[in-house]
């Protein structure tokens, strides 16, 4: 094990391996260490999210996550190609139950146009159905370039890419980064010594770059969502990625069907406040985490802004019947027997001190060392385009 190499990546997620390609696409004959304190890659948000492509169409015109999404998306599905990812470009409809939903669906079509998201197009009550037989609503957008992907696959071709260019890269698993200086790392097993470090932590952004000394003005918070997913004789009730009109209030997208690469059909996630960084239990708790949370001004204006959206997710996590409920919304006859309970993933959530969700990406500097401080959702779909953008910020 070479302890002195020319980049140091510390969190083998799905930023930090993308982020550690291109650089090595970059720089071919330059040694990079990816660092990662779990004993397997992506293990947290890039291994537990909803494995979808997304297309873009939500986001904020001009935005980094506008424009690394579209970007992302198209790298993303030339490197699936190349490299035998598995992945489905299936499509999405976005549907509308309400006469308020139908405003909301109209501003995001206009997004998706100012987007550029490719061949979006309205559907009726009757088009709707013949996409989707058992979803009801007034209106859709039918979104053809959205599919779902093996992301965690995807992370080990991009391991598998970095090492084939440069043999003397490596991937250290189980190594904590436990102190930092300006060009060593102190780690549970040894001091590691680059000319830059690139810091992709994802749940864990905030506390290493305040301990390198950065002014972040923010703090992450976890959200986990909860999924469940439909039991084999219900599977054949979704055809495509099925999404509600998301609430502009807040930065999830609210509880979808997703056909999994896998085969399964997933339903959710909900969205609260966990109390644990990295816990995937609906009693997961970290007194650390709870603490640090529980204290900070931000997260109490946060509730109080919306303490009734926040007390309906909290009762949705413990009771299926509610989140039955829920879907119910799109689709009618779905059954309590129809569904039952899966995994779960916890969101970075940057916050603000004045209780405001950062929504975009952020990306900070501080002498030799790099910071991703937010990479929310779709930070996997445009994981390519936002490795770019950091590798831009590197001369050596």
């Amino acid at each position: 094990m070479s302890n002195k190499s020319d980049f140091i990546i510390v969190g083998a997620g799905i930023i930090g391996l993308a982020t550690a390609y291109k650089l090595q696409l970059k720089y071919p004959g330059k040694t990079i260490t990816i660092l990662e304190k779990e004993t397997e890659i992506a293990m947290h948000q890039t291994g537990r999210n909803s494995g979808v492509i997304h297309s873009g169409i939500y986001y904020t015109p001009n935005s980094y996550k506008a424009k690394n999404c579209k970007n992302g998306r198209e790298q993303l599905v030339d490197f699936a190609i190349k490299n035998s990812v598995n992945y489905k470009v299936c499509g999405k409809i976005i549907v509308a139950t309400t006469n308020k939903e139908i405003e909301l669906l109209d501003e995001i079509y206009q997004r998706g146009i100012a987007n550029g998201t490719p061949d979006i197009r309205f559907l009726n009550t009757d088009e709707i159905k013949n996409k989707e037989p058992f979803i009801v609503g007034l209106k859709a957008i039918w979104v053809p370039t959205a599919g779902i992907i093996d992301f965690v696959g995807l992370c080990h071709k991009f391991v598998d890419a970095i090492l084939k260019i440069n043999t003397k890269s490596q991937l250290i698993k189980s190594c904590v980064v436990e102190g930092q200086e300006e060009d060593q790392l102190k780690t549970n097993k040894g001091f590691f010594k680059a000319a830059k470090i690139i810091y992709c932590t994802g749940l864990q952004a905030d506390r290493i770059a305040e301990k390198d000394g950065v002014s972040v003005d923010m703090q992450i918070v976890g959200f986990r969502g909860d999924y469940y997913e439909l039991k084999e004789h219900s599977k054949s009730k979704i055809n495509n990625l099925v999404y509600p009109v998301p609430d502009p209030k807040f930065p999830f997208l609210g509880v979808h069907f997703t056909p999994m690469i896998d085969g399964r059909v997933e339903c959710g996630p909900n969205a609260v406040f966990s109390f644990k960084r990295e816990g995937y239990h609906r009693t997961s708790f970290n007194l650390k985490d709870s603490f640090e949370a529980l204290t900070y001004k931000g997260t109490w204006k946060l509730f109080f802004k919306h303490y009734k959206k926040g007390f309906e997710e909290y009762k949705r996590a413990f009771s299926k019947r509610l989140f039955v409920k829920e879907l119910q919304r799109m689709m009618p006859d779905i059954s309590m027997d129809d569904i039952k309970r899966a995994r779960a993933g916890v969101r970075a959530q940057a916050l603000g001190s004045e209780g405001n969700l950062i929504d975009d990406f952020k990306i900070v500097e501080k002498g030799n060392r790099i910071h991703v401080l937010n990479a929310p959702s779709p930070a996997a779909t445009a994981c390519l385009a936002i490795a770019d953008e950091i590798v831009e910020r590197i001369s050596i």
